[in-house]
C-alpha cells in the first residue's frame, strides 16, 4: 500500500509539472488570442474607420499557392525589379483598407521595394470587436506559417524579406521572420506578442525593432523585459523604442492615437528597414 501511495504521489506530481510546463510554453499566438476574451482589451480597439483604399501605386489583390487552400494577399510591385520585399501583417481586424494604406505608405517611403500584405484570416475582415476577437481566436499558427511559406515561394529564394505588423500582426511579423529563415533581414513589431522560446529565437536570422507603448496593459513591461532577456540569451540584436502611449497608438482610428509618437515610430521603422534592405 505504501508503494502504491508513493506511486500515486509521483504521478500526481508529474501531472502537475506537465501542466505547469504547458502553461509556461503556451505559443505566443495563442497567448495573444487569449486577450480577445478580455473586455478591457477589446475596448482598447475602437471600431476602424470605414473607407475604401484606392491604390495610386498599382496595388492589387492576388492569390498565393500554399500547402492547403490558396491565400489572399495585397501586392505592390517595385517599379524597378528588386529582390527587396516587405511582408505586412494585419491588426486583429484582418486585411482591411487601413492595412492596405499602411502597405502603400511603406512602398512610397522606402523607395525601390516590393510590398506584400498577407491575409491571415483567409478573406474574413472584422467590422466589430466581437468579429475581430472571434477571428483572432480561430486563427491557427500552422495556417499562418503555411501562408508565409507560400509567400516566400511567391517572392522567390533570392528575396530579402523584412516583416512588419501591428497588434496581432506584430506577433505574426516575428513568426514570419522565424519562418523565413535565412531570407529574413529585418523584423518590426508594433505592440505584438514576441516569441518566448530562446531555442526558437536562436534560429532568427535578423535584427528586431520593437515599438513598445509603455501604457500597454498586455504587451507590458514584464513581457518586454522578458523579450529583451530572451533575445540576449539567444545572441540576437533587439532595439526597443518605447513611447508614453497606449496599445494601438499608431492607428488613426484610435481616440488615443498619437500623431507625434506615430510619426517618430514610423521614422524609426523606415530607418531600420533602409539600413537592412540594401
Amino acid at each position: 500500500m505504501k508503494k502504491l501511495t508513493t506511486l500515486f504521489a509521483l504521478l500526481a506530481g508529474f501531472a502537475g509539472f506537465a501542466q505547469t510546463e504547458t502553461v509556461c510554453h503556451t505559443p505566443a499566438t495563442e497567448k495573444f488570442a487569449m486577450f480577445a476574451s478580455n473586455k478591457s482589451f477589446n475596448k482598447k480597439h475602437p471600431l476602424p474607420d470605414v473607407y475604401v483604399h484606392v491604390s495610386a501605386a498599382g496595388g492589387k489583390m492576388i492569390k498565393i499557392k500554399t500547402d492547403g487552400a490558396d491565400a489572399n494577399a495585397y501586392v505592390i510591385e517595385a517599379k524597378t525589379k528588386t529582390d527587396n520585399w516587405i511582408f505586412v501583417f494585419q491588426e486583429w481586424w484582418g486585411l482591411n483598407d487601413h492595412i492596405k494604406r499602411e502597405a502603400e505608405n511603406l512602398y512610397n517611403d522606402l523607395g525601390n521595394v516590393n510590398v506584400l500584405a498577407l491575409d491571415m484570416y483567409d478573406g474574413k475582415v472584422g467590422t466589430t470587436r466581437e468579429e475581430a476577437g472571434k477571428y483572432m481566436q480561430e486563427f491557427k499558427q500552422d495556417r499562418g506559417n503555411a501562408i508565409v511559406k507560400g509567400a516566400l515561394a511567391y517572392v522567390g529564394k533570392n528575396a530579402k524579406v523584412g516583416t512588419i505588423g501591428w497588434c496581432f500582426g506584430g506577433g505574426q511579423s516575428m513568426q514570419a521572420s522565424l519562418t523565413a529563415g535565412g531570407q529574413a533581414v529585418a523584423c518590426v513589431i508594433y505592440y505584438g506578442m514576441p516569441e518566448e522560446s530562446v531555442d526558437r529565437l536562436k534560429n532568427l536570422n535578423c535584427d528586431v525593432l520593437d515599438i513598445w507603448p509603455t501604457q500597454d496593459q498586455w504587451i507590458n513591461k514584464d513581457v518586454t523585459e522578458k523579450f529583451q532577456k530572451n533575445m540576449a540569451a539567444a545572441g540576437k540584436k533587439l532595439t526597443v523604442k518605447s513611447y508614453d502611449a497606449d496599445h494601438a497608438f499608431a492607428n488613426p482610428s484610435n481616440p488615443k492615437h498619437s500623431k507625434e509618437f506615430t510619426a517618430d515610430a514610423y521614422k524609426n521603422t523606415l530607418d531600420f528597414f533602409k539600413a537592412r534592405l540594401k
